[in-house]
């Protein structure tokens, strides 16, 4: 049985958890989390049981998370531990990262989304990570950071291919995923990261023809385009696209079921950072702001729709 990953000591903690990114504020938080596994057997049993099942699980491709949304959250004592597994995770995906040859760079800004992922969810009013299962992507390599985007290697499999294909999915293809607080959506941005992302992969995943990338997502709605300027980076974005539907395709981590009806709740969470407020209190400060606020306060809804972007 291989060697189980351990956390950084005491004294290396620290350093560990700024080279992940994690916000300064964060840090004492954390280490009373370390203080609390050390002494509670039932908090370290379970911490040993996860972080050996997620270990496993670097260098695989579409295996499921293994890893619920709030995993140890819920437990007395267990604020903190997600951020911990993925502490202790590091030096295997960096090390997985560098047997592929990929850049330190990359192995960086894509380790780094732990702290955006804690930095968004105190912004929106919560302490932790808001969903600890999103980030097994990043630290298993199945995910990266390229620039402005992250791009997810994907390969419907089993019963879920023939939907994907009858969708207008390819069988090998990089679902995109935009980070919030990364600057803005440029078209220069995104050209820069598609164009790194066609060099990455033949290098780096030489046997996965990755042909095209496809997205899911509220900033894919085309009521957009009747909302924001023509040349907004939204809508110059949405243009790159050609409409793709999502039969059967595999749940995202971050989006269990993307339903084809309403999803009000994903634009006023990635732009508010608050679904509980009422529409009168959001702020106007922005095109965007006001275009979603008063879309929904005219009887609106704005939904989650698909895209694929060929590559080649």
């Amino acid at each position: 049985m291989p060697k189980l990953p351990e956390l950084p000591s005491d004294e290396d903690l620290v350093d560990a958890l700024l080279g992940l990114a994690v916000p300064f504020e964060e840090v004492n938080g954390l280490l009373a989390a370390r203080t609390r596994l050390d002494r509670d057997r039932g908090l370290r049993t379970s911490f040993e049981e996860m972080l050996r099942t997620q270990a496993e699980a670097v260098g695989t491709l579409g295996r499921p998370a293994g890893l619920d949304r709030d995993w140890a959250a819920g437990t007395a004592g267990g604020e903190g531990l997600a951020t911990l597994l993925f502490v202790a995770l590091a030096p295997l995906a960096r090390a997985h990262h560098r047997t592929l040859g990929i850049p330190a760079e990359v192995t960086g800004s894509t380790l780094a989304d732990l702290g955006r992922q804690l930095a968004v969810s105190r912004w929106r009013g919560r302490t932790g990570l808001g969903n600890a299962r999103w980030l097994t992507l990043h630290f298993r390599g199945e995910l990266f950071q390229l620039g402005r985007l992250q791009f997810q290697r994907t390969r419907p499999a089993g019963a879920d291919a023939p939907a994907a294909r009858a969708g207008g999915a390819d069988e090998w293809s990089l679902q995109l995923h935009i980070p919030d607080h990364c600057g803005p959506l440029s078209p220069a941005a995104c050209d820069r990261a598609l164009d790194r992302a066609r060099a990455f992969f033949p290098r780096h995943f030489p046997e996965e023809p990755y042909r095209s990338c496809h997205i899911f997502s509220w900033l894919l709605d085309p009521q957009l385009a009747d909302r924001l300027p023509a040349e907004s980076n939204i809508v110059r974005f949405q243009r790159r696209f050609s409409p793709l539907e999502r039969p059967g395709l595999p749940n995202l981590p971050d989006l269990p079921d993307l339903p084809s009806g309403p999803e009000d709740s994903n634009p006023l969470k990635f732009v508010f950072g608050d679904i509980e407020r009422p529409l009168e209190s959001l702020p106007r400060d922005t095109v965007l702001q006001r275009a979603l606020v008063d879309h929904l306060r005219a009887g609106g809804h704005w939904y989650v729709r698909g895209g694929r972007l060929p590559l080649d």
